[in-house]
């Protein structure tokens, strides 16, 4: 663990912070960054933070973690298994299961700590890690409240391919044969083959969600040593079982509290207006479901405000203070 601090945004002088790690059922180790407020006493709401998709703590989810601290949360934001300073091997792979099984576990840990009051967790996952976070709140009870900020459904978009482009039989099936032979080539090699990061040098062809991801990891802005995007990737078949494994399919039962955060400009934005009208059809649990739209922004906009403070934190603290009482 890197005890100095190495994060792509400064530190605040109105929180303590420190390395923590916690485990989770599958017996993998997981680092995390520890925001107290402080100067605080009693029991504080708790709220664990994930994501992007491929991203580390370092980034964004520690600068979520720590702006909340600073209004009065203990937070922590912890890197996935296989990534960052947390363990699993081998390294820069990816499960519906696992990744579901992290958030959980971050619960387990801020459930049994002293600074915390255990009935008052919440969770906020960004990116792909919105749709991991809303997972996670379907199963698990202990969970109060659930934010999404700019989310990818990251098996569909493995399944059906962007904006659902790739949805018919025959496009899964090619996929399906080259991850298999890729499988394969592993295999008799004995290292698995890394699917590259964001896309470097960027092209001048490339469409604009490209441009917006390069924009974030690959230069000053986001750019981290550990961060998958802004290196070698995940595995080639590192995100093959989010094919067949929809993870939003009983998002409707959730009875908890959740907030989807969404710029209406942000290729991604599908995502969030399927997954909160997925919530709330056919569901007896819609009064406290909402989808929050940010007029102008773009889908890294609320990676780090994208230089105009496009994060809606006093949004954010509102939906955790009437649901985490």
């Amino acid at each position: 663990m890197m005890e100095k601090w190495d994060k792509t945004f400064a530190k605040s002088d109105k929180i303590d912070h420190k390395k923590v790690t916690f485990h989770n059922r599958y017996g993998i180790t997981l680092c995390a960054d520890m925001y107290i407020p402080m100067d605080a006493k009693g029991k504080l709401p708790a709220i664990a933070v994930s994501g992007p998709f491929g991203a580390v703590k370092e980034q964004c989810s520690g600068l979520y973690a720590q702006t909340m601290a600073e209004r009065g949360y203990l937070t922590i934001a912890f890197d996935p298994s296989f990534t960052g300073e947390s363990s699993g091997y081998p390294r820069y792979m990816a499960s519906p299961d696992i990744n579901t099984e992290d958030f959980q576990a971050a619960v387990d840990f801020l459930s049994v700590n002293e600074l915390v009051d255990p009935e008052r967790i919440g969770i906020i996952g960004i990116c792909g890690w919105g749709g991991m976070a809303i997972n996670a709140a379907a199963i698990d009870t202990r969970i109060k409240a659930t934010v999404a900020a700019t989310m990818y459904d990251m098996t569909r978009v493995n399944a059906k391919g962007y904006f659902d482009s790739e949805d018919s039989e025959e496009a899964r099936h090619a996929k399906k044969e080259a991850m298999n032979a890729q499988r394969t080539k592993d295999y008799a090699n004995g290292t698995y083959e890394l699917g590259g990061g964001v896309v470097d040098p960027l092209p001048e062809d490339a469409p604009f969600f490209v441009k917006d991801y390069y924009d974030y990891y690959k230069t000053e802005r986001g750019y981290h040593q550990r961060s998958l995007n802004s290196n070698g990737g995940w595995n080639t078949i590192g995100c093959m079982s989010f094919i067949n494994q929809p993870i939003l399919q009983y998002s409707n039962e959730i009875r908890s509290a959740v907030l989807l955060v969404h710029g209406d400009k942000a290729h991604s934005f599908y995502f969030s207006q399927d997954a909160y009208k997925n919530m709330t059809t056919d569901s007896k649990y819609v009064e406290n479901k909402e989808l929050y739209v940010i007029e102008g922004a773009v889908h890294t906009d609320l990676y780090d405000g994208g230089g105009k403070n496009l994060i809606p934190f006093a949004k954010i603290d509102s939906f955790f203070a009437e649901h985490l009482k």
